[in-house]
């Protein structure tokens, strides 16, 4: 089989772009944002909050778990969900390097 245009890339430049991918919807950013004012939550309480269907929640769900920004586990037939630090620090990471930069060169820029 031929390669992807991914595999041109590191893996750290791949997995830093499926988290910034997975940030790039303003539904996940509500997500996130509802995650981080009640630390966890079960899907449904998710549902209640947006103007979206559980099926359409669910998948935006899938997507942010895929990327390693939440973590979920199942208590009975439900899923709670909360923010996976790790990948959250990746990209703190990559935003640090990138402010540490600007900071050098102010105004040096065209």
């Amino acid at each position: 089989m031929g390669t992807t245009k991914s595999d041109h890339f590191t893996e750290s430049q791949n997995e830093l772009a499926t988290l910034t991918k997975a940030l790039g919807h303003p539904a996940r950013i509500a997500i996130l944002e509802y995650l981080l004012k009640v630390n966890t939550c079960i899907c449904g309480d998710i549902v209640n909050e947006l103007p979206l269907s559980q099926p359409t929640v669910s998948q935006h769900l899938k997507e942010l778990k895929n990327a390693g920004l939440i973590k979920g586990s199942i208590e009975g037939n439900t899923i709670c969900y909360c923010i996976n630090e790790v990948g959250f620090e990746k990209v703190k990471a990559f935003l640090d390097v990138i402010t540490a930069h600007l900071d050098k060169r102010k105004n040096e820029c065209c």
